[in-house]
């Protein structure tokens, strides 16, 4: 059975490759004891802002099998989204990199069902689902079970090849499979780059973010009118941030995707201020068709152009 196991996980690997995900770990489906007073904390102080269905699903959030009966084992992918050209340092507005192109959730989903497939015809049928950043499961914590990396003081995941700039999903099946060591160790040491230049102060130094002040959250998440207190603090930052990854030197080791449907839209980057004050409905459906910008609407994109032009 050992042998098995381990001969199945390497096919699974290996397909990965093969696929585009330039990492693979495997993790077993346990439940996330040591998560639990910690997302509890989180929720209790009111650090997911309005983001109410961080409330919901609360036990799925730390038990794989109460999404996949008879959960056994989660695997975890990386996928690379580190672009070869960017928004100049002085754009007149930016937009977080994750969304330069098409929708990474359209992107991933083919790519994990056709490592399912793969799976089914290898090693058997079994219950297995795919999940893409759309179900309440830590993904970052089975990541580090996996034996991927750490969870940087910016709280997201970082790993020692490649930095932080990828995409984590992770396929939960019934297989049982050889499990990798989890990751040992935190290379974050010292350095508090991330919890210094955060312009809002929204990482702590203990790991922990306050999405509430998280530009991120504030120009994607948050459907109400963005708070005063922020002005001045956006950098520019019209949907999403990347400024805590910018800065972290683990990040030198970036290397651009060669994910064709991540490129952007040939106008986007040379994009200038006039261009985006006067966006109209067409031209967002024409510059962010299938992007995942679509969730901020052209109402929200608008009202956070607004707010740093105000």
């Amino acid at each position: 059975m050992i042998v098995q196991a381990n001969k199945y996980s390497r096919s699974i690997k290996e397909k990965a490759r093969e696929l585009g995900f330039f990492s693979c770990g495997i993790a077993p489906a346990e439940y996330l004891e040591e998560e639990e007073p910690r997302l509890q904390k989180w929720l209790d102080e009111g650090r997911h802002g309005t983001m109410q269905y961080m409330e919901n699903h609360y036990h799925k959030r730390l038990d794989p099998s109460k999404l996949v009966e008879g959960a056994k084992s989660v695997i975890v992918l990386l996928t690379n989204y580190y672009p070869n050209e960017q928004f100049p340092d002085d754009a007149a507005y930016k937009i977080s990199k994750y969304a330069y192109g098409k929708d990474y959730h359209f992107v991933l989903k083919d790519r994990m069902r056709r490592l399912m497939e793969f799976i089914r015809d290898e090693i058997g049928d079994s219950r297995m689902r795919a999940f893409v950043d759309s179900a309440p499961i830590l993904e970052r914590a089975y990541a580090v079970k996996a034996g991927l990396g750490w969870i940087g003081k910016n709280t997201l995941m970082i790993t020692r090849r490649h930095g932080s700039f990828f995409f984590i999903s992770e396929i939960i099946t019934e297989l049982e499979l050889d499990y990798d060591q989890p990751f040992g160790g935190d290379y974050c040491g010292d350095c508090r780059r991330c919890i210094d230049v955060c312009p809002t102060g929204a990482i702590t130094g203990r790991r922990e973010l306050d999405a509430s002040k998280c530009i991120s959250y504030l120009t994607i998440e948050l459907r109400e009118k963005i708070p005063d207190q922020f002005k001045g603090q956006y950098d520019q930052w019209i949907f999403g941030c990347d400024i805590c990854q910018d800065v972290c030197p683990w990040n030198r080791f970036s290397f651009p995707h060669e994910e064709k449907e991540f490129l952007p839209h040939p106008d986007l980057l040379k994009m200038s201020k006039r261009d985006w004050e006067e966006l109209d409905v067409e031209d967002y459906r024409k510059l962010f068709k299938k992007s995942a910008v679509k969730r901020a609407k052209f109402e929200g994109l608008k009202g956070n152009i607004a707010f740093l032009r105000d």
